[in-house]
């Protein structure tokens, strides 16, 4: 059962790989939004991961974060997400993410559950 109040945190260390300009979104040597993003929703999918039924996973639905502060190459950042509401197959998680004490960005983020033989049964 997934309860309000379950939290995960994930964390990266910046590399070139996940730099804007080799992920595509950028010119500048410091860590690329879609891959805090990606952290963050990392952080939300092991947030609840063992309370979900067997042979279930969540998936990403929505989410929306600002990204304040670049990250440069060797900086460790850290998601943290947590669940704010649960509503049915539903799941909203509050997600951050710091550099140290340093908020990087923050916002909300939506997971369904989904059976995962059933939802792989319909990838196209």
């Amino acid at each position: 059962m997934i309860e309000i109040g379950l939290k995960h945190i994930s964390e990266l260390t910046v590399t070139d790989a996940v730099t804007t300009v080799k992920v595509g979104s950028g010119d500048m040597p410091v860590l690329a939004t879609p891959m805090m993003i990606a952290l963050m929703e990392n952080a939300a999918m092991l947030a609840v991961r063992d309370a979900l039924p067997e042979g279930c996973t969540t998936v990403g639905g929505h989410i929306e974060s600002s990204h304040l502060k670049p990250s440069k190459v060797g900086d460790v950042v850290r998601a943290e997400a947590e669940v704010t509401k649960v509503d049915g197959k539903k799941i909203v998680f509050k997600v951050s993410a710091y550099s140290g004490d340093i908020l990087l960005g923050e916002g909300t983020h939506l997971r369904f559950i989904v059976d995962r033989d059933k939802f792989m049964s319909k990838v196209l």
